[in-house]
């Protein structure tokens, strides 16, 4: 059950990139693309990526070089969406302030850029095998250091809201959340993977990641199409800060 290309592993790599197909159909249908752009097109890209490397992985007569060099460029742009994507959770969640916004979208899609630069530098100076499989290698390091930053993103913005008490929409929670849960899964898997341990039975971490996702895709389906009450704002007032006087003195700043 357990094992490389069973029936599990079919339906875990199936069935949770086939939910997203369906899913981001139903958020064009109920009009709620123009309120998730940036979720949209990832569930979009993640039904296509699956589209074409799955037949890529089963077909015997494709080599599996040719497998890690298409997995390889698909996760790079995987990534770029994923900050996109973040980067829209963070505006949301400071709408309120719309210069601190801005001003986190920004850095978190710099923060993206540069950290694609500095994969792709760490992965050209990793130890190569010497074999044709040297990708496989490259691939976990440049998972592991990207899955580092999303996650520390998504705690940075779950400890903000938190200690500034900002309010959350339900859709934008559902998303955030699954991220969250999905990154500190994957980062653990990808580490693990990339420190030589289970080293005969990687593909279990393979099945812990496409099972953690198929879990975060039936999370969403909840947070985006199950009607849910009115944001609200966690309770107890807000804490002593100067939340909204670092808001004015941005906005006076860009505005110079």
């Amino acid at each position: 059950m357990f094992q490389p290309h069973s029936f599990l592993w079919h339906y875990l790599w199936a069935a949770p990139n086939l939910l997203l197909a369906v899913l981001a159909g139903m958020v064009w249908r109920r009009g709620l693309h123009q309120q998730y752009r940036a979720f949209f097109l990832y569930a979009g890209f993640q039904a296509v990526q699956w589209a074409v490397l799955y037949p890529i992985d089963v077909i015997p007569s494709v080599p599996a070089v040719d497998f890690w060099r298409a997995y390889s460029a698909s996760a790079v742009i995987e990534f770029m969406i994923v900050f996109l994507l973040i980067s829209d959770v963070f505006a949301e969640v400071f709408g309120e302030y719309a210069a601190l916004a801005r001003m986190g979208r920004t850095l978190i899609r710099w923060a993206g850029a540069v950290l694609l630069v500095a994969a792709l530098a760490v992965g050209a100076r990793a130890p190569i095998p010497e074999n044709r499989y040297w990708l496989i290698p490259v691939s976990h390091i440049l998972q592991e250091v990207m899955y580092i930053v999303v996650t520390g993103l998504m705690l940075l913005l779950f400890v903000s809201a938190a200690y500034f008490r900002l309010a959350w929409k339900r859709g934008i929670f559902g998303i955030a959340l699954g991220l969250g849960v999905s990154g500190c899964v994957h980062l653990a898997t990808w580490a693990l993977a990339t420190n030589g341990a289970l080293r005969n039975r990687r593909h279990l971490t393979d099945m812990v990641n496409m099972a953690t996702t198929h879990a975060v895709v039936v999370m969403w389906y909840y947070y985006l199409l199950v009607p849910g009450g009115k944001s609200k704002k966690p309770p107890g007032p807000p804490p002593d800060n100067n939340l909204v006087v670092w808001n004015q003195e941005l906005e006076r700043l860009l505005n110079r």
